[in-house]
């Protein structure tokens, strides 16, 4: 196995202990926090603002390094403004987070904790991935 695989499956397997500790796996939780009207929920609130301070703190060792540990350069996206197909993509994810109180990495945790409920929208979304495959170049 590459080292890149192995760095890959380390911090997906991270990312999703931390989603299943923190209870953002469960639809529920996400949906509460999105019902800003009736029974509100702001452990998601809590979750992100935690991932603030150690986020800013690799961002501070990342400006002092001259490449990654495990690549030949840094990977970082030129920033620029949000065009129409971003904001489309934002408007169909965050309904669909919404609808399904699943985004793409708790829905694979889920396949793990509540199977029935993530396969489907697991499988809606490598369907959708799909056809956006073949429908992108089109446009």
């Amino acid at each position: 196995m590459s080292r890149q695989v192995v760095i890959a499956l380390c911090s997906g397997s991270m990312f999703g202990a931390g989603l299943a500790i923190s209870g953002m796996a469960d639809p529920s939780r996400v949906r509460g926090f999105l019902d800003l009207a009736g029974a509100f929920d702001p452990t998601l609130l809590f979750v992100m603002a935690g991932a603030l301070l150690p986020m800013a703190i690799a961002w501070r060792f990342q400006r002092a390094m001259q490449c990654p540990c495990f690549s030949e350069t840094f990977e970082i996206p030129a920033m620029r403004r949000p065009d129409k197909r971003l904001m489309i993509g934002a408007v169909i994810f965050g309904i669909g987070w919404g609808i399904a109180g699943l985004c793409p990495g708790p829905a694979i945790v889920g396949l793990a904790l509540i199977p029935a409920k993530a396969a489907v929208f697991v499988a809606a979304m490598l369907l959708g991935m799909g056809l956006y495959r073949v429908v992108e170049p089109r446009l």
